[in-house]
């Protein structure tokens, strides 16, 4: 969850009420805690620090993996440049970026792109984005509005 405005964390709860939807649990990087307070999420959130905690030895669990089999669904909303960029190229460093690298793709991955329009207009943009879509993800179109910094 990272991007300019960042309401899609506290509303991740609004999934609960989808028809077919029993748990939701949101992976969030430790930059998009920037914008939002993590306790104010009203289901479960994880970041790099439970990764960490969760095993010690090698017959424990490995979070990013466990996420991977739970999940029947994943959102990345929104996705920013840095991420985009991260995925695109198969860089891991972060627990988002383990649960896509790990991913089933023969289950659906959707992605909502969310940048400032002068890095979504550059042209490594659309080569990322085009990456992404060739793994079989969808993208789930920007939108104009205006942003922090005051451009639209």
């Amino acid at each position: 969850m990272q991007t300019e405005e960042h309401d899609s964390g506290l509303k991740a709860g609004f999934l609960l009420q989808l028809s077919g939807v029993d748990i939701v649990a949101v992976v969030t990087t430790e930059h998009a805690k920037h914008f939002y307070n993590p306790a104010e999420v009203s289901v479960k959130v994880y970041d790099d620090k439970d990764e960490w905690e969760l095993w010690t030895q090698r017959s424990d669990p490995v979070l990013h993996i466990e996420l991977r089999r739970w999940a029947d669904l994943f959102v990345i909303a929104p996705l920013d440049a840095n991420t985009l960029g991260k995925i695109a190229n198969g860089i891991c460093d972060n627990l988002l970026t383990c649960v896509v690298r790990a991913w089933d793709t023969s289950r659906p991955l959707l992605f909502c792109p969310a940048m400032n329009t002068a890095m979504w207009q550059h042209p490594i943009t659309a080569q990322q984005v085009s990456r992404l879509t060739e793994f079989g993800y969808v993208e789930i179109p920007c939108i104009a509005k205006k942003l922090v910094c005051g451009d639209e």
